[in-house]
């Protein structure tokens, strides 16, 4: 990745330096303690402690390049200590470039003006817990061996810690700055803490690597917050923390959790991410925000969302100044939305999420929720499964998660069913059916028709299912799920259609067609020079003999024409027997009313 653009540094050569030699034959690049020739560390006994006898509270300390040991950093703090406070007070401190062997101790210190430690080396720890600092804190390219601990520090204006690198933990915890404060570039080896930090100016954590943990929680920042190139070896959590203006989190790489839970973001947010999982539990959204995600597992229960938020999947890896993001420990760079409930979905915009797992129970305004690009749901198991002890095939379509969660706790038929996560509370079907009811309007009413069919299939298994509903009216749901489908399935009503005319024609050629077809007679009076003549038709005879018989060529094409005629085309001049009559009023009846059916369910799956 391309290097922060830092501001130098500068050298030893910017100042007098000592003329005494450091071990192995360094030259040494102290600054001179003036009026002598020699640095702090290479004064000679008596001049140093005139030196730190002439020393007050308050005085200002020039040390640049000092070599300082910890025995000889103590002297120097002590001679500085208040008697008041019995605590160290300086006025400007600078130790640009010096160099501290074993571990640095600034606690409690107070400092007027500046604290400049830019270049410095530290061999050890070093700890500035609650110190005070009535000017800048300037850290630029310091190396730390140990662990940095800044706990409850406070600095007046503005804290730089650009490019610095700490071998161990970085606690900032409870840290507060007036002005801006700048970490680009910064490499922490182990965790970064922090936790409870007050930033009132600007807070930019670009391009930092962090080997562990990095915690933000509960921290507050007035000003514009970046973290642009944030990479994590572990988590990053934001909890409960306070952005007040537009935040840019990321492009940031976290391998492992990504917690925005309680955080709350008064301005726009743009989050570029890849990380295993994102929780956003009880998250505030004050504005607008935009999430680009990869590999992750999302959680949005719960959360506010007061203007558009848009969820995106990202299918290639981020770029941060011309180069790609490493993303290492990440697998599967779909990003699945795992839950809803609680959110208001108004304002919420999915493109191309896996919902395959996503809980939808108690979302608001679920029917406003808008779907786009590739997305995907759970779907009915499919093949032939086993539901006791006979195979059973379910209806292809598109389900919730947490429909298989209730099948899947049924206890039978649950073959292909995905039980529900431990400890998760299985959803009945009373409460089921909403859900689907407002996912198909939100298909609807973006003229996704096609797509709300499965969601109304739904709806209708779940009122099937309901206890709160009569049995009567499950009776006849029952019966519009055999016969069609819920009206959805045009195979299923179709199939029924061959079976009934199937059945009618048999009927007719059994029992509907007379034996032969009857022929008019004539009959003539004559009276007074007078014919009058009167035809009649006998009345059909039924058939008789053997049923095989019945069964002919004739009949049949006899039987079929009479059933299309009646079913389609809604007429017959065929005469029937009493039998036939009675059941060509009930093909008339049935099967016009299955063939609606299937053209209803083609239709539903081509209407656009």
């Amino acid at each position: 990745m391309t290097a922060v653009p830092y501001r130098a540094v500068p050298d030893t050569s910017s100042w007098p330096q000592c003329d005494g030699v450091l071990p192995g034959g360094v030259e040494c690049r102290g600054r001179r303690v003036e009026p002598h020739t020699a640095c702090l560390a290479h004064l000679p006994g008596a001049d140093r402690s005139a030196y730190l006898a002439g020393l007050r509270p308050g005085a200002d300390l020039d040390h640049r390049g000092t070599d300082f040991t910890e025995e000889l950093l103590s002297e120097l703090l002590t001679a500085l200590t208040e008697p008041s406070t019995h605590e160290p007070r300086i006025g400007q401190a600078r130790f640009e470039r010096a160099t501290f062997r074993g571990d640095v101790r600034f606690d409690l210190v107070e400092f007027d003006t500046d604290a400049v430690f830019d270049g410095a080396k530290i061999t050890g720890d070093i700890s500035f817990d609650q110190a005070e600092i009535g000017g800048r804190a300037l850290f630029r390219q310091v190396k730390i061996g140990g662990n940095g601990s800044f706990d409850r520090m406070k600095v007046r204006r503005r804290v730089v810690f650009e490019g610095v690198k700490i071998d161990g933990n970085a606690v900032f915890d409870r840290m507060k700055v007036g002005g801006r404060a700048v970490f680009d570039g910064a490499k922490i080896g182990r965790d970064a803490c922090f936790k409870g930090t007050e930033i009132v100016g600007y807070f930019s954590f670009g391009q930092v690597d962090v080997g562990g943990d990095a915690r933000f929680d509960r921290a507050a920042v007035s000003g514009t917050a970046s973290f642009r190139g944030l990479r994590a070896g572990g988590q990053v959590s934001f909890l409960g923390a306070a952005f007040e203006s537009a935040a840019l989190i990321g492009p940031l790489v976290c391998a492992r959790t990504l917690t925005l839970s309680e955080a709350v973001f008064g301005g726009a947010v743009t989050m570029e991410a890849a990380a295993a999982a994102v929780r956003c539990r009880r998250t505030q959204w004050a504005s607008t925000a935009a999430l680009r995600l990869r590999y992750a597992a999302v959680d949005l229960s719960d959360a506010v969302v007061e203007y558009p938020l848009s969820i995106a999947a990202r299918s290639r890896p981020f770029i941060v100044d011309g180069e790609e993001l490493d993303e290492p420990g990440l697998m599967d760079p779909g990003v699945r939305v795992m839950s809803l409930r609680g959110v208001d979905a108004a304002h919420l915009v999915l493109t191309g999420v896996d919902l395959t797992e996503c809980l939808f129970t108690g979302t608001l305004h679920l029917d406003q929720l808008r779907l786009e690009g590739r997305y995907t749901l759970a779907v009915a198991p499919s093949g032939l499964r086993r539901r006791g002890m006979r195979p059973v095939r379910w209806t292809p379509r598109r389900t919730l998660a947490e429909e298989h969660h209730w099948r899947a706790a049924r206890g039978w038929g649950t073959d292909g069913w995905m039980p529900a996560p431990q400890g998760e509370e299985v959803q009945e079907p009373a409460a089921l059916a909403p859900v689907y009811r407002q996912l198909r309007k939100a298909f609807e009413d973006s003229k996704h028709e096609p797509g709300a069919a499965d969601f109304y299939y739904g709806e209708m298994e779940m009122r099937r299912h309901a206890e709160d509903i009569p049995w009567t009216e499950r009776s006849l749901l029952t019966a519009y799920w055999a016969l069609s489908g819920y009206g959805l399935r045009a195979s299923r009503a179709l199939g029924w259609l061959m079976v009934a005319m199937t059945t009618t024609v048999l009927a007719m050629m059994l029992w509907g067609l007379p034996q032969n077809d009857p022929k008019p007679k004539s009959t003539g009076t004559v009276a007074d020079r007078r014919i009058t003549m009167t035809t009649d038709i006998p009345d059909p005879v039924n058939p008789d003999g053997p049923y095989d018989e019945r069964l002919t060529t004739g009949r049949f094409e006899k039987s079929l024409r009479t059933v299309i005629n009646s079913v389609i085309f809604r007429s017959s001049d065929q005469q029937l027997t009493t039998a036939g009559t009675y059941t060509e009023m009930a093909s008339r009846l049935a099967e016009p009313a299955l063939l609606g059916l299937a053209v209803l369910a083609i239709r539903g799956r081509l209407k656009r």
